[in-house]
């Protein structure tokens, strides 16, 4: 069964640093590296954290001066806002997505009719949130960054109970911090995810380059999550974490050749593979002169290419039968002579 194209979703967050025109240069960004949505964060800071909330430690290596209040008030998108995105993201022809982080945000999203939302990893845990997801029939994309198995089961049986098609479900597998090191990376909780919650599985990754995506797509990720900005140099708590353009492009051009080699699990000799096997296997050839008469023997015969004659997995099978032909040094071997009796 041919394998589904993997879902890619540019995250796009909030490296826009509160400018529509640096939203719109990454949506267009996204849609060129051709990627299937471009993702940002929808939430009212007053509603998301208390003013005297702290800094994650790598928030604070960007910017150590302002609070998470003041950082993230900047970053807000307005309800007009996010009408401008979708009508860039239309243009652009590429689907637009976002992460609600609080319940009126949510109310925001389902305003908007979207068809699909990610639940970040910070609000797996967040019973009220999840409530309020559930009377919406979307299509979620679930990020499991900040819990352990038992609590994401938690949570998909909190929501199916609450009436949510576990089948709406995408399960990521993350780590959520930022960088995210190469050893906590665990990637092999993909295939451990899978068989554990049967839900579809996706990777959102947060670690530095784009082998771990690519990578992620090889061990069964249908979806796969990736920050991007428009300059790493940027200030803004999530650009140096994310790719560039150029990497954005190279990730997804990757990903789309892994999904092409991962072909299916069959094995069998290809189309392009088997135009090479009568140049490069072997026959069984004569390595000294033979004569009608002789018996072939590891003396006087050998495999050799091409692979035009006997096949080499019978050469056991010829020796000790006596030859009806006369041969002389890398002559290939009839098929006839399979037919002889043994001496």
């Amino acid at each position: 069964m041919k394998r589904k194209k993997t879902i890619i979703i540019a995250e796009a967050g909030v490296n826009h640093n509160g400018k529509i025109s640096y939203a719109k240069k990454l949506i267009e960004i996204a849609a060129t590296s051709g990627a299937d949505y471009v993702k940002f964060q929808t939430f009212k800071t007053d509603n998301l954290i208390i003013k005297k909330a702290p800094k994650a430690n790598y928030q604070k290596k960007i910017n150590n001066k302002e609070t998470q209040y003041d950082m993230l008030k900047k970053l807000e998108l307005s309800e007009k806002d996010h009408h401008v995105l979708i009508k860039e993201c239309k243009r652009n022809k590429i689907k637009f997505m976002s992460s609600p982080f609080d319940i009126d945000s949510i109310s925001l999203l389902g305003k908007l009719k979207l068809k699909v939302v990610k639940i970040p990893s910070s609000e797996l845990t967040n019973l009220p949130y999840l409530k309020k997801i559930c009377k919406y029939n979307w299509d979620v994309i679930l990020s499991t960054g900040m819990s352990d198995l038992n609590e994401v089961k938690k949570t998909i049986k909190f929501m199916t109970k609450n009436g949510f098609d576990k089948k709406k479900i995408t399960l990521l597998h993350c780590n959520s911090e930022y960088p995210t090191p190469y050893n906590d990376v665990n990637l092999l909780s993909i295939q451990y995810l899978k068989k554990q919650i049967k839900t579809k599985i996706g990777y959102s990754d947060h670690s530095l380059g784009i082998e771990v995506p690519i990578a992620a797509v090889a061990l069964g990720a249908e979806v796969i999550e990736k920050h991007f900005t428009i300059s790493k140099k940027m200030m803004g708590p999530d650009h140096k974490a994310s790719i560039e353009s150029k990497e954005l492009n190279l990730m997804i051009k990757s990903i789309r050749n892994i999904e092409k080699a991962l072909g299916n699990k069959n094995k069998i000799i290809t189309k392009s593979a088997n135009q090479n096997i009568k140049t490069h296997t072997k026959s069984i050839v004569a390595i000294k002169n033979i004569a009608k008469g002789d018996i072939f023997s590891s003396i006087n015969t050998s495999t050799k290419r091409p692979g035009t004659g006997i096949s080499s997995i019978k050469f056991f099978d010829i020796l000790g039968k006596k030859s009806k032909n006369n041969y002389k040094i890398d002559d290939l071997i009839k098929a006839t002579e399979l037919n002889n009796e043994k001496k």
